[in-house]
Protein backbone atom coordinates (compact mmCIF):
# COMPACT_ATOMS: atom_id res chain seq x y z
CA UNK A 1 0.00 0.00 0.00
CA UNK A 2 1.16 3.50 -0.83
CA UNK A 3 3.07 5.31 1.90
CA UNK A 4 1.34 8.42 3.24
CA UNK A 5 4.32 10.69 2.74
CA UNK A 6 4.82 9.51 -0.84
CA UNK A 7 1.19 10.23 -1.58
CA UNK A 8 1.36 13.89 -0.66
CA UNK A 9 3.11 14.85 -3.86
CA UNK A 10 0.24 13.48 -5.92
CA UNK A 11 -2.66 14.19 -3.59
CA UNK A 12 -4.58 16.21 -6.19
CA UNK A 13 -4.55 13.31 -8.66
CA UNK A 14 -6.97 10.65 -7.48
CA UNK A 15 -6.40 7.07 -8.73
CA UNK A 16 -8.72 6.00 -11.53
CA UNK A 17 -8.59 2.20 -11.33
CA UNK A 18 -9.68 -0.25 -8.65
CA UNK A 19 -6.17 -1.66 -8.26
CA UNK A 20 -4.64 1.76 -7.65
CA UNK A 21 -7.44 2.74 -5.27
CA UNK A 22 -6.81 -0.38 -3.18
CA UNK A 23 -3.15 0.62 -2.90
CA UNK A 24 -4.28 3.82 -1.17
CA UNK A 25 -6.44 2.00 1.41
CA UNK A 26 -5.66 3.27 4.90
CA UNK A 27 -8.30 5.39 6.65
CA UNK A 28 -10.82 2.56 6.12
CA UNK A 29 -8.48 0.19 7.95
CA UNK A 30 -8.17 2.76 10.75
CA UNK A 31 -11.97 3.00 11.03
CA UNK A 32 -12.22 -0.81 11.13
CA UNK A 33 -9.59 -1.16 13.87
CA UNK A 34 -11.15 1.69 15.86
CA UNK A 35 -14.75 0.57 15.45
CA UNK A 36 -14.31 -3.09 16.36
CA UNK A 37 -13.77 -3.36 20.11
CA UNK A 38 -14.37 -5.82 22.91
CA UNK A 39 -18.11 -5.06 22.83
CA UNK A 40 -18.28 -6.26 19.23
CA UNK A 41 -16.40 -9.42 20.17
CA UNK A 42 -18.96 -10.09 22.91
CA UNK A 43 -22.04 -9.41 20.76
CA UNK A 44 -20.77 -11.72 18.00
CA UNK A 45 -19.83 -14.45 20.48
CA UNK A 46 -23.24 -14.23 22.14
CA UNK A 47 -24.93 -14.47 18.74
CA UNK A 48 -22.98 -17.64 17.96
CA UNK A 49 -23.39 -19.08 21.45
CA UNK A 50 -27.16 -18.55 21.55
CA UNK A 51 -28.18 -19.01 17.91
CA UNK A 52 -25.40 -21.06 16.23
CA UNK A 53 -24.70 -19.70 12.69
CA UNK A 54 -28.23 -18.37 12.14
CA UNK A 55 -27.39 -14.66 12.59
CA UNK A 56 -24.41 -14.32 10.26
CA UNK A 57 -26.66 -12.28 7.97
CA UNK A 58 -27.37 -9.80 10.79
CA UNK A 59 -23.65 -9.22 11.39
CA UNK A 60 -23.08 -8.57 7.67
CA UNK A 61 -26.08 -6.23 7.54
CA UNK A 62 -24.72 -4.28 10.51
CA UNK A 63 -21.39 -3.70 8.73
CA UNK A 64 -23.34 -2.71 5.61
CA UNK A 65 -25.31 -0.04 7.51
CA UNK A 66 -22.16 1.41 9.12
CA UNK A 67 -20.59 1.59 5.66
CA UNK A 68 -23.40 3.86 4.47
CA UNK A 69 -23.07 6.09 7.54
CA UNK A 70 -19.32 6.50 7.12
CA UNK A 71 -19.58 6.89 3.35
CA UNK A 72 -22.06 9.71 3.94
CA UNK A 73 -19.61 11.45 6.28
CA UNK A 74 -16.79 11.13 3.75
CA UNK A 75 -18.93 12.18 0.79
CA UNK A 76 -20.24 15.22 2.67
CA UNK A 77 -16.68 16.35 3.38
CA UNK A 78 -15.34 15.84 -0.13
CA UNK A 79 -18.39 17.30 -1.88
CA UNK A 80 -18.97 20.31 0.40
CA UNK A 81 -15.46 21.02 1.69
CA UNK A 82 -16.82 21.00 5.25
CA UNK A 83 -16.37 18.56 8.10
CA UNK A 84 -19.46 16.92 9.55
CA UNK A 85 -19.19 19.26 12.54
CA UNK A 86 -19.47 22.25 10.22
CA UNK A 87 -22.47 20.55 8.67
CA UNK A 88 -24.11 20.19 12.06
CA UNK A 89 -23.32 23.83 12.81
CA UNK A 90 -25.27 24.81 9.69
CA UNK A 91 -28.30 23.09 11.22
CA UNK A 92 -28.10 25.16 14.40
CA UNK A 93 -26.13 25.49 17.63
CA UNK A 94 -28.09 22.75 19.46
CA UNK A 95 -26.50 19.99 17.37
CA UNK A 96 -22.95 21.20 18.03
CA UNK A 97 -23.40 21.70 21.77
CA UNK A 98 -25.11 18.31 22.13
CA UNK A 99 -22.08 16.71 20.50
CA UNK A 100 -19.56 18.65 22.61
CA UNK A 101 -21.25 17.53 25.85
CA UNK A 102 -21.56 13.97 24.57
CA UNK A 103 -17.91 13.90 23.47
CA UNK A 104 -16.61 15.00 26.89
CA UNK A 105 -18.69 12.43 28.77
CA UNK A 106 -18.22 9.50 26.38
CA UNK A 107 -14.44 9.93 26.23
CA UNK A 108 -14.22 10.21 30.03
CA UNK A 109 -16.10 6.94 30.59
CA UNK A 110 -14.64 5.19 27.54
CA UNK A 111 -11.11 6.24 28.53
CA UNK A 112 -11.34 4.09 31.65
CA UNK A 113 -13.30 1.24 30.06
CA UNK A 114 -11.07 0.60 27.03
CA UNK A 115 -7.80 0.79 28.99
CA UNK A 116 -9.22 -1.65 31.54
CA UNK A 117 -10.16 -4.06 28.75
CA UNK A 118 -6.65 -3.95 27.28
CA UNK A 119 -5.30 -4.46 30.81
CA UNK A 120 -7.40 -7.62 31.28
CA UNK A 121 -5.68 -9.28 28.33
CA UNK A 122 -2.24 -8.19 29.56
CA UNK A 123 -2.96 -9.41 33.09
CA UNK A 124 -4.14 -12.78 31.76
CA UNK A 125 -0.91 -13.14 29.78
CA UNK A 126 1.31 -11.97 32.67
CA UNK A 127 -0.61 -12.72 35.88
CA UNK A 128 0.44 -11.21 39.21
CA UNK A 129 3.00 -8.87 37.63
CA UNK A 130 0.96 -5.69 38.15
CA UNK A 131 -2.59 -4.98 39.32
CA UNK A 132 -5.13 -4.50 36.50
CA UNK A 133 -5.53 -0.79 37.26
CA UNK A 134 -1.77 -0.27 36.82
CA UNK A 135 -1.78 -2.06 33.45
CA UNK A 136 -4.75 0.12 32.46
CA UNK A 137 -2.93 3.32 33.43
CA UNK A 138 0.17 2.23 31.49
CA UNK A 139 -1.94 1.59 28.38
CA UNK A 140 -3.49 5.04 28.67
CA UNK A 141 -0.10 6.73 28.95
CA UNK A 142 1.25 4.69 26.03
CA UNK A 143 -1.70 5.77 23.86
CA UNK A 144 -1.10 9.38 24.87
CA UNK A 145 2.53 9.15 23.75
CA UNK A 146 1.87 7.27 20.48
CA UNK A 147 -0.96 9.54 19.33
CA UNK A 148 0.74 12.62 20.75
CA UNK A 149 3.72 12.15 18.42
CA UNK A 150 1.55 14.01 15.94
CA UNK A 151 2.42 12.15 12.74
CA UNK A 152 -0.52 10.59 10.93
CA UNK A 153 1.73 8.36 8.83
CA UNK A 154 3.13 6.72 11.96
CA UNK A 155 -0.35 6.40 13.47
CA UNK A 156 -1.78 4.74 10.34
CA UNK A 157 1.14 2.30 10.13
CA UNK A 158 0.59 1.27 13.76
CA UNK A 159 -3.13 0.80 13.11
CA UNK A 160 -2.40 -1.40 10.09
CA UNK A 161 -0.16 -3.52 12.31
CA UNK A 162 -3.00 -3.91 14.82
CA UNK A 163 -5.33 -4.78 11.95
CA UNK A 164 -3.02 -7.60 10.89
CA UNK A 165 -2.90 -8.90 14.47
CA UNK A 166 -6.54 -8.67 15.45
CA UNK A 167 -8.17 -9.64 12.17
CA UNK A 168 -5.53 -12.20 11.21
CA UNK A 169 -5.58 -14.06 14.53
CA UNK A 170 -9.36 -14.16 14.93
CA UNK A 171 -9.99 -15.23 11.33
CA UNK A 172 -7.30 -17.93 11.62
CA UNK A 173 -8.84 -19.29 14.84
CA UNK A 174 -12.24 -19.44 13.16
CA UNK A 175 -10.73 -21.41 10.25
CA UNK A 176 -8.98 -23.81 12.66
CA UNK A 177 -12.34 -24.63 14.25
CA UNK A 178 -13.34 -26.11 10.84
CA UNK A 179 -16.95 -24.92 10.75
CA UNK A 180 -19.41 -26.51 8.36
CA UNK A 181 -19.45 -24.50 5.13
CA UNK A 182 -23.08 -25.48 4.64
CA UNK A 183 -24.04 -23.99 8.00
CA UNK A 184 -22.12 -20.80 7.21
CA UNK A 185 -23.87 -20.44 3.86
CA UNK A 186 -27.27 -20.95 5.50
CA UNK A 187 -26.34 -18.20 7.96
CA UNK A 188 -26.46 -15.69 5.11
CA UNK A 189 -30.17 -16.41 4.66
CA UNK A 190 -32.15 -13.90 6.78
CA UNK A 191 -33.95 -15.74 9.57
CA UNK A 192 -35.05 -14.52 12.97
CA UNK A 193 -35.23 -17.20 15.68
CA UNK A 194 -38.34 -17.14 17.83
CA UNK A 195 -38.15 -14.40 20.46
CA UNK A 196 -34.86 -13.04 19.09
CA UNK A 197 -36.02 -9.90 17.26
CA UNK A 198 -34.51 -7.51 19.81
CA UNK A 199 -31.24 -9.46 19.81
CA UNK A 200 -31.11 -9.29 16.02
CA UNK A 201 -31.71 -5.53 15.94
CA UNK A 202 -29.08 -5.05 18.64
CA UNK A 203 -26.52 -7.04 16.64
CA UNK A 204 -27.30 -5.09 13.46
CA UNK A 205 -27.08 -1.73 15.21
CA UNK A 206 -24.08 -2.60 17.35
CA UNK A 207 -21.53 -3.52 14.65
CA UNK A 208 -18.67 -1.00 14.40
CA UNK A 209 -18.04 2.25 16.24
CA UNK A 210 -20.11 5.23 17.41
CA UNK A 211 -18.58 8.70 17.74
CA UNK A 212 -15.36 7.52 16.08
CA UNK A 213 -17.22 7.28 12.76
CA UNK A 214 -17.23 11.09 12.61
CA UNK A 215 -13.42 11.06 12.82
CA UNK A 216 -13.14 9.46 9.38
CA UNK A 217 -13.21 13.00 7.94
CA UNK A 218 -9.88 13.87 9.58
CA UNK A 219 -8.13 10.65 8.57
CA UNK A 220 -8.99 11.12 4.88
CA UNK A 221 -8.03 14.78 5.26
CA UNK A 222 -4.59 13.75 6.48
CA UNK A 223 -4.22 11.61 3.37
CA UNK A 224 -5.02 14.61 1.17
CA UNK A 225 -8.43 13.31 0.02
CA UNK A 226 -10.07 16.71 0.16
CA UNK A 227 -11.98 16.99 -3.11
CA UNK A 228 -14.84 15.23 -4.85
CA UNK A 229 -12.49 13.43 -7.27
CA UNK A 230 -11.39 11.31 -4.27
CA UNK A 231 -14.92 10.00 -3.56
CA UNK A 232 -14.43 6.74 -5.56
CA UNK A 233 -11.17 6.10 -3.68
CA UNK A 234 -12.91 6.81 -0.37
CA UNK A 235 -15.65 4.30 -1.21
CA UNK A 236 -13.09 1.62 -2.12
CA UNK A 237 -11.21 2.35 1.11
CA UNK A 238 -14.38 1.97 3.20
CA UNK A 239 -15.44 -1.18 1.36
CA UNK A 240 -12.10 -2.75 2.27
CA UNK A 241 -12.39 -1.58 5.89
CA UNK A 242 -15.92 -2.81 6.42
CA UNK A 243 -15.17 -6.10 4.65
CA UNK A 244 -12.53 -6.64 7.35
CA UNK A 245 -15.11 -5.67 9.98
CA UNK A 246 -17.63 -8.16 8.63
CA UNK A 247 -15.04 -10.95 8.42
CA UNK A 248 -13.98 -10.31 12.01
CA UNK A 249 -17.53 -10.32 13.34
CA UNK A 250 -18.46 -13.50 11.45
CA UNK A 251 -15.26 -15.17 12.70
CA UNK A 252 -16.12 -14.33 16.32
CA UNK A 253 -19.64 -15.65 15.77
CA UNK A 254 -18.16 -18.91 14.43
CA UNK A 255 -15.83 -19.16 17.44
CA UNK A 256 -18.80 -18.72 19.79
CA UNK A 257 -20.88 -21.26 17.87
CA UNK A 258 -18.15 -23.91 17.67
CA UNK A 259 -16.83 -23.55 21.23
CA UNK A 260 -19.83 -22.54 23.33
CA UNK A 261 -23.12 -23.38 21.55
CA UNK A 262 -25.09 -25.87 23.62
CA UNK A 263 -22.67 -25.79 26.56
CA UNK A 264 -24.75 -23.49 28.75
CA UNK A 265 -21.81 -21.08 29.01
CA UNK A 266 -22.69 -17.40 28.92
CA UNK A 267 -20.39 -14.49 28.10
CA UNK A 268 -21.68 -11.08 29.16
CA UNK A 269 -18.58 -8.95 29.71
CA UNK A 270 -14.90 -8.55 28.86
CA UNK A 271 -13.76 -10.88 31.65
CA UNK A 272 -15.94 -13.58 30.14
CA UNK A 273 -13.89 -13.38 26.95
CA UNK A 274 -10.91 -14.74 28.83
CA UNK A 275 -12.91 -17.89 29.55
CA UNK A 276 -12.39 -18.83 25.89
CA UNK A 277 -8.69 -19.35 26.43
CA UNK A 278 -9.15 -22.69 28.22
CA UNK A 279 -11.25 -24.48 25.56
CA UNK A 280 -8.96 -23.08 22.86
CA UNK A 281 -5.90 -24.41 24.69
CA UNK A 282 -7.57 -27.81 25.25
CA UNK A 283 -8.34 -28.08 21.54
CA UNK A 284 -5.28 -26.56 19.87
CA UNK A 285 -2.60 -26.21 22.55
CA UNK A 286 -0.84 -23.38 24.35
CA UNK A 287 -0.06 -21.50 21.14
CA UNK A 288 -3.77 -20.99 20.47
CA UNK A 289 -4.25 -19.62 23.97
CA UNK A 290 -1.50 -17.05 23.44
CA UNK A 291 -2.79 -16.20 19.97
CA UNK A 292 -6.24 -15.43 21.36
CA UNK A 293 -4.82 -13.30 24.17
CA UNK A 294 -2.72 -11.32 21.67
CA UNK A 295 -5.75 -10.90 19.42
CA UNK A 296 -7.93 -9.79 22.34
CA UNK A 297 -5.26 -7.30 23.42
CA UNK A 298 -4.91 -5.99 19.86
CA UNK A 299 -8.69 -5.50 19.60
CA UNK A 300 -8.83 -3.37 22.75
CA UNK A 301 -5.57 -1.49 22.18
CA UNK A 302 -6.29 -0.72 18.53
CA UNK A 303 -9.73 0.61 19.44
CA UNK A 304 -8.12 2.72 22.17
CA UNK A 305 -5.55 4.31 19.85
CA UNK A 306 -8.16 5.09 17.21
CA UNK A 307 -10.53 6.57 19.77
CA UNK A 308 -7.75 8.73 21.24
CA UNK A 309 -6.82 10.12 17.83
CA UNK A 310 -10.40 10.50 16.64
CA UNK A 311 -11.65 12.08 19.85
CA UNK A 312 -8.83 14.64 19.89
CA UNK A 313 -9.51 15.57 16.26
CA UNK A 314 -13.23 15.98 16.95
CA UNK A 315 -12.65 18.24 19.95
CA UNK A 316 -10.19 20.42 18.02
CA UNK A 317 -12.72 20.76 15.21
CA UNK A 318 -15.47 21.58 17.74
CA UNK A 319 -13.35 24.52 18.94
CA UNK A 320 -12.63 25.59 15.36
CA UNK A 321 -16.31 25.35 14.38
CA UNK A 322 -17.61 27.21 17.45
CA UNK A 323 -15.08 30.00 16.84
CA UNK A 324 -16.07 30.10 13.15
CA UNK A 325 -12.45 29.81 12.04
CA UNK A 326 -12.25 29.71 8.22
CA UNK A 327 -10.82 26.69 6.43
CA UNK A 328 -7.71 28.64 5.44
CA UNK A 329 -6.74 28.84 9.12
CA UNK A 330 -8.02 25.39 10.13
CA UNK A 331 -4.59 23.74 10.31
CA UNK A 332 -3.84 25.58 13.56
CA UNK A 333 -6.71 23.62 15.10
CA UNK A 334 -6.86 20.33 13.17
CA UNK A 335 -3.15 19.52 13.18
CA UNK A 336 -2.20 16.57 15.37
CA UNK A 337 0.34 18.91 16.98
CA UNK A 338 -2.17 21.62 17.86
CA UNK A 339 -2.71 22.61 21.49
CA UNK A 340 -6.40 21.68 21.22
CA UNK A 341 -5.64 18.19 19.89
CA UNK A 342 -3.09 17.50 22.62
CA UNK A 343 -5.17 19.04 25.39
CA UNK A 344 -8.00 16.65 24.62
CA UNK A 345 -5.56 13.75 24.47
CA UNK A 346 -4.67 14.64 28.04
CA UNK A 347 -8.37 14.73 28.94
CA UNK A 348 -8.91 11.24 27.54
CA UNK A 349 -5.83 9.84 29.26
CA UNK A 350 -5.50 11.19 32.79
CA UNK A 351 -8.88 12.15 34.37
CA UNK A 352 -10.41 8.72 33.52
CA UNK A 353 -7.76 7.13 35.74
CA UNK A 354 -9.94 8.25 38.66
CA UNK A 355 -12.53 5.72 37.53
CA UNK A 356 -9.94 2.93 37.59
CA UNK A 357 -9.84 3.22 41.38
CA UNK A 358 -13.36 4.29 42.29
CA UNK A 359 -15.52 2.85 39.52
CA UNK A 360 -18.03 4.68 37.38
CA UNK A 361 -20.60 6.89 39.16
CA UNK A 362 -24.08 5.59 38.32
CA UNK A 363 -25.39 9.03 37.35
CA UNK A 364 -22.52 9.56 34.91
CA UNK A 365 -23.09 6.18 33.29
CA UNK A 366 -26.79 6.93 32.82
CA UNK A 367 -26.03 10.31 31.22
CA UNK A 368 -23.38 8.72 29.00
CA UNK A 369 -25.73 5.95 27.88
CA UNK A 370 -28.58 8.39 27.25
CA UNK A 371 -26.51 10.78 25.14
CA UNK A 372 -24.85 7.90 23.34
CA UNK A 373 -28.25 6.38 22.55
CA UNK A 374 -29.06 9.50 20.55
CA UNK A 375 -25.83 9.68 18.57
CA UNK A 376 -26.25 7.08 15.82
CA UNK A 377 -29.90 8.02 15.07
CA UNK A 378 -28.80 11.67 15.20
CA UNK A 379 -25.97 10.96 12.74
CA UNK A 380 -28.24 9.06 10.33
CA UNK A 381 -30.96 11.72 10.41
CA UNK A 382 -28.56 14.65 9.97
CA UNK A 383 -26.84 12.91 7.05
CA UNK A 384 -30.24 12.46 5.42
CA UNK A 385 -30.84 16.18 5.90
CA UNK A 386 -27.43 17.43 4.77
CA UNK A 387 -26.95 15.11 1.80
CA UNK A 388 -30.36 15.91 0.34
CA UNK A 389 -29.87 19.67 0.65
CA UNK A 390 -28.50 22.33 -1.64
CA UNK A 391 -25.34 22.39 0.46
CA UNK A 392 -23.89 19.79 -1.92
CA UNK A 393 -23.93 19.65 -5.71
CA UNK A 394 -26.77 17.54 -7.18
CA UNK A 395 -24.43 14.80 -8.44
CA UNK A 396 -23.18 14.14 -4.88
CA UNK A 397 -26.52 14.12 -3.10
CA UNK A 398 -28.09 10.93 -1.80
CA UNK A 399 -29.65 8.53 -4.26
CA UNK A 400 -32.66 6.39 -3.43
CA UNK A 401 -30.58 3.51 -2.02
CA UNK A 402 -28.64 5.78 0.36
CA UNK A 403 -31.81 7.45 1.59
CA UNK A 404 -33.56 4.13 2.20
CA UNK A 405 -30.58 2.57 4.00
CA UNK A 406 -30.00 5.62 6.24
CA UNK A 407 -33.71 5.85 7.06
CA UNK A 408 -34.04 2.15 7.86
CA UNK A 409 -30.83 2.16 9.93
CA UNK A 410 -32.42 4.48 12.48
CA UNK A 411 -34.54 1.58 13.83
CA UNK A 412 -31.74 -0.78 15.00
CA UNK A 413 -29.71 2.19 16.21
CA UNK A 414 -32.61 3.27 18.44
CA UNK A 415 -32.97 -0.30 19.76
CA UNK A 416 -29.26 -0.39 20.67
CA UNK A 417 -29.56 3.02 22.32
CA UNK A 418 -32.55 1.99 24.43
CA UNK A 419 -30.74 -1.18 25.53
CA UNK A 420 -27.71 0.88 26.60
CA UNK A 421 -29.89 3.20 28.66
CA UNK A 422 -31.79 0.31 30.30
CA UNK A 423 -28.51 -1.50 30.95
CA UNK A 424 -27.16 1.53 32.80
CA UNK A 425 -30.14 1.84 35.16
Amino acid sequence: MTDVTDERAARMEAPSTLGRRLRYAGPGIVIAVTGVGAGDMISSLVAGTDFWMVLIWAVILGAFLKYFLTEGIGRWYMASGQTILQGWRSLGWVAIWYFVIYLFIVTFVFGAAVTSTAALATDAAFPDVLPVWAWAALHGVAAFIVVGIGRYGVFELIMKTFAALKFGIVILLAILLAPSLGEIVLGFVPRIPEGALINVLAIIGGVGGTYSLAAYTYWVRERGWRHSNWIPTMRTDLTFGYALTGLFMVSMLIIGAELLFGTGTSISDEEGLLALTDPLQDRFGLLARWAFLIGFWAVATGAMLGAWNGGAHLFADCVRTIRRVPDEEAEEYLSEKSIFFRAFLAWMTFPPMILLSFGEPVALVIIYASLGALFLPFLAITLLWLLNSQRVAPEYRNRIVSNVVLAVSVIPFIVVGVQEVLGSL
